[in-house]
């Protein structure tokens, strides 16, 4: 397929998403950067944080695990062991968190923590949110800049640098155009795109193996693809563990987040906020199983094409090039199938990769801005400053940006999803500590700057556990559960501070 013509297409839907994105920013009245009027569409939020959630990473990398490449952790439809921990998870986002950010009235989720401990506590809750959202939007933009690159650009002699400059600029300039209601409307856009090219690929693909709804399953049954539950207590993909962790995840990773959070508070009312939520939780549910369904096609269509399949050395060798795990989906749509269905792919790519970012840059600068310089309390300043701040704090996340994508590009894992679920483990748990510490517990802490220290062991102290369990435990492997041993280890070292 003609590398100028999908970048003609690339080119073509950013000026579509920066047209929709100028004429919903005209109509609404909500600053760039901040929360403005309440919503009363909660189904439209519901779908549209589909977008922000999937990312390109459920969009290539799920697919890619239902082979033996990701090791025992996610084999088969393991992965849906964790998405099981993701519906449950859910739940209690609905009815334990959403009520307290209502009864609270809360602009920024981390305010809760500053009426219920102090300053230390909110400014520490709202640093490791920056720097949890900034790895995992980077990690997800990486990936599809880098499926962008290497079935495109390089092609056309652009170096990558240049394709992730491009890239940011472009994202940019879309979040100029609006605010998080803009946003909204235009990820409901982008999630009906990404699930449409989903779709069509697996019914493009179940067609040229010859297969219907039911002999597709029961090839996949077949091959092993279909299994999801891991009994090996020792394995990191333990199905307790991965569906325990999954849950915890889900708590963290939306409940904790000031991104996903803002687009739910938007909505009018508590009832309805619930309903985005639930709705959100089984379209999410039923997607990941057709990503999982679609790898399972996209190893049995790669096999009939030829490719060696070597689950010993994690390898999917279709003459000299391995493309098993990330490179699985993009290589088969961009290189086997027709023009029409990689033109399609591509589209649903580009869907998947605004949502998360542009979500990202928006409610970091928010948050950097209200959280850590409180500039939406200071009646001192002139809003022209205000204004010039907030761009300021808007480009420099770009730039740190750029660097978290070339640092990523270095490290070069084949399953950024993995990366993605071992890094929220890390930064995700003093949040879990500190909300958990709030919520569950009547004591009070002596707020201070040991609060921030204990948020800081905690994960250093959770690597090293993780790094020898193996050799400590007998050969347990510390898997996703990682996320809750950090969160117990901060409301523990929260307690030794605390007073009655």
């Amino acid at each position: 397929m003609s590398s100028i013509l999908l970048f003609a297409v690339v080119i073509a839907y950013f000026l579509i998403l920066l047209s929709v994105a100028y004429v919903t920013s005209r109509n609404s009245t909500n600053d760039t950067f901040f929360i403005g009027n309440k919503s009363s569409n909660w189904m439209l939020v519901a779908f549209g944080m589909v977008g922000t959630s999937l990312s390109g990473v459920t969009f290539v990398s799920v697919p890619g695990t239902t082979g033996d490449f990701a090791g025992n952790a996610f084999k088969g439809f393991g992965y849906f062991q964790v998405v099981i921990g993701y519906f449950i998870g859910y739940f209690i986002v609905a009815y334990v968190l959403l009520p307290l950010y209502y009864k609270h009235n809360l602009t920024s989720i981390y305010n809760y923590l500053q009426k219920r401990f102090g300053i230390f506590s909110y400014k520490t809750g709202a640093l490791f949110f920056i720097i949890s959202r900034t790895i995992g939007a980077t990690a997800r933009l990486y990936l599809v800049i880098n499926v962008l690159q290497i079935f495109i650009l390089d092609e056309m002699g652009v170096p990558f640098i240049v394709t992730a400059f491009v890239i940011l600029l472009m994202i940019l300039l879309y979040t100029f155009e609006g605010g998080v209601k803009t946003i909204v409307y235009t990820d409901t856009l982008q999630t009906t795109f990404m699930l449409l090219g989903l779709i069509v690929c697996i019914i493009y693909i179940m067609s040229q193996l010859h297969l219907g709804a039911g002999s597709t399953m029961q090839t996949l049954s077949a091959k092993g693809y279909t299994n999801i539950f891991n009994f090996d207590v020792k394995s990191k993909g333990f199905f307790l563990k991965q569906i325990l962790g999954g849950a915890f995840i889900t708590i963290a990773m939306t409940g904790l987040d000031q991104e996903m959070m803002q687009k739910n508070i938007s909505v009018e009312k508590l009832k309805d906020s619930q309903k985005n939520m639930l709705t959100f939780s089984t379209v999410i549910l039923l997607v990941n199983l057709l990503f999982l369904s679609l790898g399972g096609l996209l190893y049995v269509f790669m096999i009939d094409k030829g490719a060696s399949y070597d689950f010993g050395k994690h390898t999917l060798m279709l003459g000299d090039k391995n493309i098993i795990g990330d490179d699985l989906f993009p290589y088969t749509a961009l290189k086997l199938l027709p023009q029409t269905v990689g033109l399609i792919f591509i589209i649903g790519l580009i869907s998947a990769l605004f949502p998360s970012a542009d979500g990202a840059l928006t409610a970091l600068t928010s948050s950097f801005c209200i959280d850590i310089l409180g500039i939406k309390r200071r009646t001192d300043i002139p809003e022209e400053k205000k204004k010039k701040t907030r761009m300021i704090v808007h480009i420099t996340f770009a730039l740190i940006f750029m660097l978290c994508i070339l640092i990523f590009k270095w490290i070069n894992n084949k399953s950024i999803i993995n990366i993605i679920l071992d890094l929220a483990g890390y930064t995700y748990g003093p949040l879990l500590g500190l909300f958990s510490f709030g919520i569950l517990s009547k004591r009070r802490l002596n707020d201070g700057i040991l609060v921030t220290i204990i948020c800081l062991l905690s994960p250093v102290i959770c690597f090293f556990l993780s790094k020898y369990s193996a050799n400590l435990l007998g050969g347990y492997q510390i898997g996703i559960e990682l996320l809750i041993i950090n969160g117990l280890l901060t409301y523990l070292g929260l307690l030794t501070i605390s007073k009655k």
